[in-house]
């Protein structure tokens, strides 16, 4: 179990990471990034659908969870991020507020990262605690979300004012809340060992509300028959991803 905890404990690490994103984001040019940003988004849709119906969903319908209580379980992961969203995400809109109201939006971009940085914590422990491979596919799943979520967050703490040294240091510190979010799944899974099984459902309804209500909307703001054709090759690229970890299960 303890090499169950490191494997869990470096691939939250790893996630945190990509809060730096936004500095490579400073050495491309940004008709470049946003020229390629779509592909980043549709690899992530097709990774999180792959993860949830082919790694996530299956693995909570072998455990000793009813099949009528896991779908109520996804439908509750699918409308907690709904309402997280009607509460945290509504800063978006802001981004072209007056400059007094500029600050406001940036603290609210950190406050909303840090809760998801938890979450996805929280995610990625249930996961290895399954097994290691379940584990994997959600890492990958989480990682390839955070690439263009943790650069869009980067450019709207830049338009709050915040220095491009300051910005990226508030954003590692956000996704340090993964870790609080892992050592809460760990220390519950210590007191009861089916938490993972109760978690992994609501997991998988977040994944699919990430990639369907945020993601796929992204995609639909390009309407060139290429670039659609493209997104959708990459999404089932990224299905495909998920498919290929099953082998090593």
């Amino acid at each position: 179990m303890v090499i169950i905890y490191i494997y869990a404990l470096a691939s939250v690490l790893l996630v945190s990471l990509f809060s730096f994103a936004g500095a490579l984001a400073l050495s491309i040019r940004e008709d470049v990034l946003r020229k390629y940003l779509f592909a980043f988004i549709s690899l992530a849709i097709g990774a999180m659908l792959g993860d949830a119906f082919i790694h996530i969903i299956p693995e909570a319908l072998e455990s000793s969870l009813d099949p009528g209580t896991i779908g109520v379980l996804v439908i509750g992961g699918i409308l907690f991020f709904f309402v997280l969203e009607k509460f945290l995400h509504w800063h978006h809109h802001g981004e072209d507020r007056e400059e007094a109201h500029i600050h406001p939006v940036g603290q609210l971009v950190l406050f909303s990262d840090g809760v998801h940085n938890f979450i996805d914590g929280m995610i990625i422990g249930a996961s290895f605690l399954v097994n290691t491979q379940v584990g994997m596919a959600t890492t990958l799943a989480v990682i390839l979300h955070e690439i263009p979520q943790e650069i869009g967050d980067f450019a709207v703490l830049l338009h709050a004012g915040y220095s491009k040294n300051r910005a990226l240091w508030l954003n590692f510190l956000s996704a340090v809340f993964a870790i609080l979010g892992l050592l809460v799944v760990i220390a519950l899974n210590e007191i009861e060992q089916a938490v993972s099984f109760w978690f992994l459902p609501i997991a998988a309804g977040s994944f699919i509300y990430i990639a369907i209500a945020d993601l796929i909307p992204e995609l639909h703001k390009t309407k060139e028959v290429r670039s659609s054709i493209s997104q959708i090759c990459i999404i089932i690229l990224g299905v495909l991803a998920m498919l290929t970890l099953t082998f090593l299960e």
